[in-house]
């Protein structure tokens, strides 16, 4: 599936975060990635993100099916890319 996770840590865990979710996802934007996941690695992911996180903090998963129902427009510079060159 495809997802689209958004998170809004504390500042002493942004890079623990980070790290984390850059395992799984490509790094998109500040606080925000994208990429293919299995269930079991969204789960994964789902769970040692909660390791991480305090009450105040919180984290946003968008999913889909399949990349193309969604449609993506970059304006300006593009920080990571999920396209591949075969």
């Amino acid at each position: 599936m495809y997802i689209i996770l958004v998170y809004d840590v504390g500042q002493k865990r942004v890079g623990k975060m980070l790290k984390l979710c850059r395992r799984y996802l490509t790094w998109i934007q500040n606080s925000v990635l994208e990429g293919e996941l299995t269930e079991v690695q969204l789960k994964q992911l789902k769970s040692e993100a909660k390791n991480i996180m305090k009450e105040e903090d919180s984290l946003i998963i968008f999913s889909s099916k399949d990349e193309r129902w969604l449609e993506k427009e970059v304006i300006g510079e593009e920080r990571g890319s999920t396209s591949q060159v075969l």
